[in-house]
């Protein structure tokens, strides 16, 4: 039944891409706020899919801890999912999305036109070069965005050992000299990083309480992976108990 559903949901998500791509596309000529709306119409529509479709239900948590203003954003990664949700979160976010993706019809067009950041995942310390630049023009203070960056540098299995890569958040953390703000999830008990089966239970995102500027490299990545593990580790056995399952059944 998981398998019939999850495949329902695709075709609601390619559906709802394709027919909502062509009606927002005069947004693609209006002001970039425009097609962030159109966007963000989109993504509530697939969660209203996730729920009655697949019996997903997603939550957000801790926006009393969400500042105002241009961030840098540390997520927790373990679903597609995860790439969409910060549209809802925050005001005006930049999203790190491959290259590949801007030959996408609509997918493409509209990451284009709201100034996501393209890589090439194969380019190596060029590309983290790039990155930096990039959100140096774009997360400058004042001007508003939240750069979201994944420490662990792709989708990890939930209750995997932590496999965090220093240097990219070291890297940004510097340049931007922002609040560094720690996002937690169990998003891959329900939307698993590889195959097409969905699994009902309930999603949390969380936001924890921001690390301020400033500190000490070494302090700044202890204290992110201690807190970012620590509410995901929670988040993992909460997702569990409502599934009905244990931490046995992960692996």
């Amino acid at each position: 039944m998981n398998q019939i559903r999850s495949t329902i949901l695709i075709f609601w998500a390619a559906g709802l891409l394709v027919v909502l791509g062509v009606v927002f596309l005069p947004t693609l000529l209006l002001p970039r706020a425009a097609t962030l709306w159109a966007m963000r119409f989109y993504i509530r529509l697939l969660l209203l899919g996730l729920k009655w479709i697949t019996g997903i239900a997603v939550e957000f948590r801790g926006l009393q801890h969400l500042p105002e203003g241009p961030l840098l954003v540390a997520g927790k990664h373990q679903a597609t999912l995860d790439v969409f949700v910060p549209f809802l979160l925050f005001r005006d976010p930049i999203v790190v999305m491959k290259r590949e993706l801007l030959w996408y019809p609509f997918l493409g067009w509209y990451a284009l036109k709201s100034k996501m950041l393209p890589i090439d995942r194969d380019g190596g310390a060029q590309t983290v070069k790039k990155m930096l630049a990039v959100a140096k023009a774009l997360v400058p203070k004042g001007k508003g965005r939240q750069m979201l960056i994944y420490p662990e540098g792709t989708r990890r299995l939930p209750g995997a050992e932590p496999d965090y890569k220093p240097a990219g958040t070291r890297a940004f953390y510097k340049a931007l000299n922002l609040p560094l703000v720690p996002l937690a999830t169990n998003s891959g008990l329900c939307w698993p990083a590889h195959g097409m089966t969905r699994r009902p239970g309930h999603v949390v995102y969380e936001i924890l309480p921001p690390i301020e500027p400033g500190l000490p490299h070494k302090e700044m990545l202890a204290r992110l992976e201690a807190e970012l593990e620590a509410a995901s580790e929670r988040l993992l056995d909460e997702g569990l108990a409502v599934q009905g399952r244990t931490r046995d059944a992960l692996q």
